[in-house]
């Protein structure tokens, strides 16, 4: 069997979402398939969460009605991503195994009657996972419907870290083999603070809570080592089915919401990667956040060709206010994650459930069935998907990288850091939605690969960094790079200890800088800073830079930090590395980006405002995706096909509010990281 399976051949893009026959009488199936083909959906998922009505006790299987599911969607045309249902195993095995519940920080054991994994290191969770996937894969592997498969769900959702006997029995195992000895480990957690020093493997327990802040080090540990579990679970699987079916295997991720996956690791295990994706409510710029999971998605794959597996036909039903979408925002939506990459869009899910916690989430197919807004908009996406067939396996590429690195996030969001008000999220929130709205395609990368293939490498929050990865970003920079750094980076090494030397002491020969001190603001304050003869605010943030060869660019009109270097550029090599030492306002942020496209040789796009853009590039022509998010009609320069209307474009595209294109161009060169 092939190591590398192909792409599923669905005759376009794959199209449809999960479906859940088993919640409905078998008339109803009969029905779903008629309107499946109605809207055009090529492909649903099943099974995810029907473990307990696939093994009805333990070892005893009943195949009868997924059997009849599977030949039913084949007969209409319509491929399976066969799902194994592990993120929810059923009653008699937590009452066969009770020692294989979750337990958390605070020590409570997780019950039975949600959706939730058990201990991903109890023995017989691993066996019956196994076990089950097995049975599906000898029984399905071969099937002419099943053209992927679809490992477990959302792995670390709701369970990530477990603090149960098995855990710490499995986490000292991956702490000898991590460190090798005791001496190892207690240098490499600092141990000799407040007494922690080691004398006895068996003392070594999980970071569960206590009087107060567990040891950093540790902590950090212990999300790489459920990190680990999780994919090892997910491995377990993969394998058991790869014995059986040469059909790619995915698990779906989810992009850019801290689960607890390391998904540059899980991108390596994948055949095919997979995401969900939904807008946070609160978020008036949603199509934003959309587009960072998106990129972030294809980064993590190499720049293949992705799937969304999972998003929403209208409002989600776990946020605290659930926003329904507007007309025409799902078919943005969709286009979005099309432009960036995805080569597959689906929902959760085809039909909309009477019962359970997910009641009033969207569907494909609403409460208000068929006559309804949402499902008339479902055909139209179908019919749209149909229409921008071609784009399928062409490639994004991008001339920017924003460094995204978990391993980072998660010592960042530990305790007693300096200031609260300073997150990770929010950096790269704001260096990434001003290339967006200059319109500058983003790839996101690990600061250790190789980055040669960009103009400008943007590192927003990199609070933790080895001294290997700052000698590559160094080198990047000497090579003739443009790197950006933003306050509060390069703090730290991989056992969260500070760097010798001081803080952001790796980066000074790009920087041409350390910081003597951070000085946060308090809650509130605003200062001003001066950055190419005008003046912006900037809060929550100062730091007291101590400068080598770097030249000031920018300074601290006041605050704690007044009078000194706020922004700061450095030659080194044939490259240069800015600092950013504050938070400025958007216009502020601005200022310093548009200094530093000069340097990196990056042209914002000129877009009118809330126009979204992004090309592919295939074999023989590139498509051009265009997104009005505004009211107001926009013109701007631009020819082709408009595959999703058929008609040609010269020079100029007018784009009426809320609407979309999809232009068919001649190809032209390649360009950017992958």
């Amino acid at each position: 069997m092939t190591s590398t399976p192909a792409w599923p051949d669905l005759g376009g893009i794959a199209y449809g979402g999960d479906y859940t026959p088993e919640q409905w009488p078998r008339e109803t199936w009969l029905e779903d398939v008629e309107l499946m083909k109605q809207a055009g959906v090529n492909l649903v998922s099943i099974g995810i969460f029907s473990w307990g009505l696939l093994e009805v006790r333990e070892g005893e299987y009943d195949f009868s009605w997924l059997d009849d599911v599977i030949e039913l969607l084949h007969a209409n045309d319509i491929r399976v991503d066969l799902g194994t249902p592990t993120a929810s195993p059923p009653a008699w095995f937590f009452a066969h195994h009770p020692d294989a519940r979750a337990v958390t920080r605070d020590g409570v054991v997780m019950g039975f009657g949600a959706r939730g994994m058990a201990s991903h290191s109890a023995p017989a969770y691993r066996e019956a996972s196994v076990r089950i996937a097995s049975e599906l894969a000898q029984r399905y592997g071969d099937h002419p419907a099943v053209v992927l498969w679809h490992v477990h769900n959302e792995f670390g959702v709701p369970v990530g870290e477990d603090y149960s006997a098995h855990s710490v029995r499995e986490w000292r195992l991956w702490l000898q083999q991590r460190y090798g000895s005791l001496d190892a480990l207690n240098a490499a957690w600092g141990t000799a603070f407040w007494g922690q020093h080691y004398g006895e493997w068996d003392h070594v327990g999980a970071p569960a809570a206590a009087p107060s802040v567990v040891n950093p080090a540790q902590r950090l540990d212990f999300a790489r080592f459920t990190d680990h579990q999780l994919r090892q679970c997910f491995i377990a699987e993969r394998d058991a089915i790869r014995a059986h079916s040469d059909r790619p295997i995915t698990t779906n991720f989810m992009a850019n919401q801290h689960n607890g996956c390391d998904l540059w690791a899980w991108g390596r295990e994948v055949d095919i990667v997979s995401d969900d994706h939904y807008l946070w409510a609160a978020d008036e710029e949603g199509e934003i956040g959309l587009a960072i999971a998106a990129d972030l998605t294809r980064s993590v794959g190499g720049g293949a060709p992705w799937i969304l597996m999972e998003h929403s036909t209208s409002a989600v039903n776990w946020q605290p206010r659930n926003v329904a979408k507007r007309p025409g925002e799902m078919a943005r939506n969709s286009l979005s994650h099309l432009g960036r990459g995805a080569d597959g869009i689906l929902f959760f899910q085809w039909r909309a459930s009477r019962s359970g916690a997910e009641k009033f989430h969207s569907a494909m197919l609403p409460h208000a069935g068929t006559s309804s807004r949402v499902f008339r908009e479902v055909v139209d996406l179908g019919a749209k998907l149909g229409r921008v067939s071609d784009i399928r396996g062409s490639r994004v590429h991008a001339d920017v990288a924003i460094l995204w690195d978990f391993e980072s996030f998660w010592a960042q969001d530990l305790e007693w850091r300096p200031s609260e008000d300073v997150t990770h999220d929010e950096r790269i929130r704001a260096y990434y939605e001003r290339l967006w709205r200059d319109g500058i395609t983003v790839d996101f990368a690990l600061p250790g690969q190789d980055l040669s293939g960009y103009r400008l490498v943007v590192a927003p929050a990199q609070y933790l960094l080895s001294r290997a990865d700052a000698d590559n970003l160094n080198r990047y920079v000497e090579a003739g790079g443009t790197l950006v750094v933003s306050f509060f980076s390069g703090v730290v090494d991989e056992h969260d200890a500070v760097h010798e030397g001081g803080f952001a002491a790796p980066l000074e020969p790009a920087l041409g800088l350390t910081v003597e001190e951070h000085l946060p603001l308090r809650q509130g304050d605003v200062a001003e800073i001066s950055f190419a003869g005008a003046t912006y605010p900037a809060d929550v943030w100062q730091e007291d830079l101590a400068l080598t060869t770097a030249e000031v660019r920018g300074t601290y009109l006041d605050g704690p930090a007044a009078g000194r270097a706020a922004v700061t550029r450095n030659v080194h090599g044939a490259g240069a590395g800015w600092y950013v030492g504050t938070r400025p306002d958007a216009a502020g942020l601005a200022a310093v980006m548009t200094a530093v496209y000069a340097d990196a040789g990056v042209a914002p796009a000129g877009l009118p405002e809330g126009v979204e853009t992004v090309r592919r590039h295939g074999d023989d022509a590139d498509f051009l995706v265009v997104i009005n998010h505004g009211t107001e009609t926009v013109s701007l320069p631009a020819s082709g096909l408009n595959l999703l209307t058929q008609e040609q474009t010269e020079d100029k595209l007018v784009l009426p509010g809320g609407d979309v294109a999809v232009l068919r161009q001649p190809h032209t060169a390649e360009g950017g990281g992958h």
